[in-house]
């Protein structure tokens, strides 16, 4: 049996895994959802960068897992390759959702693709937190109207400081066995970073899912089987209820 620990990205809980999860656990895997510190159940919690690391290698640890396949979505995709590190044996494969790849030293704000300060004048604004995305900012994602209610109601605001602190790696990304899991309608490539691990690694390895950005509520039972494919299982992912 394979456990999956399944961190979301920014504004996100553990409750955005809900439906990858019942595909996981049907296909008889351990999958544990995650949130970090300063966000849903946890929000108003103090966090930096390092903590959300921390959050993630003392659930393993807590758990007491072995065989885990760590998976980031968009922002988390920089802690959790960082706990990835940290994990030794224990780590079967990290799955990149739609993710940013971190570098030793930079931080989720220094690859804004406005630049850094842009980014840092939003959180300035916004007093220290990322707000929720307004409904709108949803749009061509492939997620219903629904969806994106949930999203809006549920979502609480990103700890500026975990978007702040600069990332840093306990090893080279390369030397990890890595998914990269590509969402093509937020845009056709994945970002430079991955891109180059991609070209250079021979562990690591691209898959793409034609929809939006956030593919645990518009896709879930393909990313599943995706997941599932990344850990080498072969055993179907049950229909979606």
């Amino acid at each position: 049996m394979t456990d999956y620990v399944l961190v979301p990205g920014a504004w996100l809980g553990a409750w955005a895994w809900q439906d990858v999860v019942a595909e996981l656990t049907g296909a008889g895997h351990g999958a544990h959802p995650l949130s970090l510190s300063g966000l849903a159940e946890r929000s108003g919690t103090p966090a930096g960068q390092d903590t959300h690391v921390r959050d993630i290698v003392d659930e393993v640890d807590r758990l007491g897992l072995r065989d885990v396949v760590l998976v980031g979505h968009s922002y988390s995709g920089i802690p959790v390759a960082q706990a990835a590190g940290r994990l030794g044996s224990r780590l079967r494969r990290v799955v990149f959702v739609d993710a940013c790849v971190p570098q030793h030293g930079e931080s989720f704000a220094s690859g804004w693709w406005q630049g850094q300060a842009a980014f840092e004048a939003v959180l300035a604004a916004q007093d220290g937190g990322w707000a929720v995305p307004a409904a709108e900012e949803f749009a061509g994602q492939d997620l219903t109207d629904e969806q994106i209610a949930r999203f809006t109601s549920l979502g609480t605001p990103h700890p500026a400081a975990a978007l702040t602190e600069p990332a840093a790696l306990p090893r080279p990304l390369g030397d990890l066995p890595a998914t990269y899991i590509k969402c093509l309608l937020d845009g056709d490539v994945p970002p430079d970073a991955a891109a180059e691990l991609l070209k250079s690694s021979e562990l690591w390895n691209l898959v793409e899912m034609d929809t939006g950005h956030w593919p645990m509520f518009s896709r879930p039972r393909e990313l599943a089987r995706i997941l599932l494919d990344a850990a080498g299982d072969d055993t179907p992912a049950r229909a979606n209820a």
